[in-house]
């Protein structure tokens, strides 16, 4: 799946309004009411990415769950990126 140009980059994001583009992936943190909430919700994230077969970083703070979605085998953004985050936002 080939890199995004920059334009295509900025019209995805607007798809995707709570994410934030930093350099080459985009990132967002969800908050919950506990650990436990967070936990499910990474849980459900878990499904969606061995769907994908498309992988977030995750990085687990009590009850703050950030994601960082990128395509390393492109170097940057992909539609893949995007379409992930879609179903991430989803699921919270």
């Amino acid at each position: 799946m080939p890199k995004l140009a920059p334009a295509r980059i900025q019209s995805a994001l607007r798809g995707v309004p709570q994410w934030r583009r930093r350099r080459t992936v985009i990132t967002r943190t969800y908050q919950f009411k506990d650990f436990v909430a967070a936990l499910k919700f990474v849980n459900r994230v878990a499904r969606l990415a061995e769907q994908a077969w498309h992988h977030p970083d995750i990085d687990i703070r009590w009850n703050r769950v950030t994601l960082v979605l990128s395509t390393h085998s492109e170097g940057g953004l992909t539609a893949k990126d995007f379409r992930l985050a879609k179903q991430i936002d989803h699921a919270a």
